[in-house]
């Protein structure tokens, strides 16, 4: 099966809380990867969201501790619509 992984970068404005961490997250710019799987058996090219992830800590936070988490595309989306709502 082929696969890619699509990287880029999401700004909130201010704190927000995604499904499955316990607290807000701060402000700030954050890397998103995005794996993804074609759909074989088409007759054009089609890909698939498998998985989502996020970095973290925020970029430029001054920590020595990283990691990355998965997450729901989805919530990520709404999250980020709050955010723009709310600038």
């Amino acid at each position: 099966m082929l696969t890619r992984t699509i990287r880029y970068t999401v700004r909130f404005q201010g704190s927000f809380l995604l499904g499955g961490f316990d607290q807000q997250l701060p402000a700030g710019e954050y890397q998103v990867e995005r794996d993804e799987e074609i759909i074989e058996g088409l007759s054009w090219l089609a890909w698939r969201g498998v998985s989502t992830f996020i970095h973290l800590p925020a970029v430029g936070t001054e920590t020595l501790k990283s990691q990355m988490k998965q997450i729901d595309p989805r919530e990520l989306e709404d999250a980020l619509d709050r955010d723009r709502k709310l600038s």
